[in-house]
């Protein structure tokens, strides 16, 4: 199964899949095989190209951005999620194709449907079988990230995309939301704004559907 986290800055994907983790490795026989990664950078290209595209020093054209998130993406699949899931393994990814069509596409205002075009060529047809959206108001989001990074010494390493605007960051909480929409079979959306324990409990609950856990 391959499961994805989607969301604006600071949504807490990181927590909640760092929860995940610790819940289905305590279940029974220590739970299914489980491969946890991320986008960008789940790869040994993809670190490299994490550096470049979250660097807060850089100003990078829309079309330039785009096609280094895919090349990322190529990489990821064909190297490391792929073979991850033909082996049997649960994969857990902190973002995917998803963010790419909603990041540049209703954010940067690319074309969303040559997006998802161009992801699908990315991914050779790959989509997840569960996608949580972690949505909260981007004002919430936006502060929680900037600290983050504040407290960790990412502002300039990480903080590329917290330099953006309010109004950018409500593009793309608005695009996730339109995107989820059309795509109800496949998104869950979790209220992230609520306490930390509530939003892990509903991540649980959706998860155990999935897995069929009672």
């Amino acid at each position: 199964m391959f499961i994805t986290f989607e969301g604006i800055e600071g949504s807490g994907k990181g927590t909640v899949i760092a929860g995940v983790r610790e819940w289905l490795r305590s279940l029974p026989q220590g739970g299914p095989p489980l491969f946890c990664t991320r986008e960008p950078g789940g790869s040994d290209l993809g670190r490299e190209l994490r550096a470049l595209l979250l660097d807060a020093r850089r100003s990078i054209a829309p079309e330039a951005e785009l096609f280094l998130y895919l090349a990322d993406r190529a990489q990821h699949v064909r190297g490391h999620i792929r073979p991850a899931l033909d082996a049997g393994t649960v994969v857990i990814s902190d973002r995917y194709a998803d963010s790419t069509i909603v990041y540049q596409g209703y954010g940067r205002g690319l074309d969303v449907e040559e997006l998802f075009r161009l992801n699908v060529m990315a991914v050779g047809g790959l989509w997840p079988d569960l996608t949580l959206l972690m949505d909260l108001p981007p004002q919430t989001g936006l502060a929680r990230a900037r600290a983050r990074n504040l407290r960790e010494g990412l502002e300039v390493a990480e903080g590329r995309f917290e330099a953006e605007n309010l109004a950018f960051h409500q593009r793309v909480r608005d695009g996730y939301l339109a995107w989820a929409g059309r795509h109800p079979g496949r998104f869950r959306i979790v209220d992230a704004a609520a306490p930390p324990k509530d939003v892990l409990a509903s991540v649980k609950a959706a998860l155990a559907e999935a897995f069929g856990l009672g």
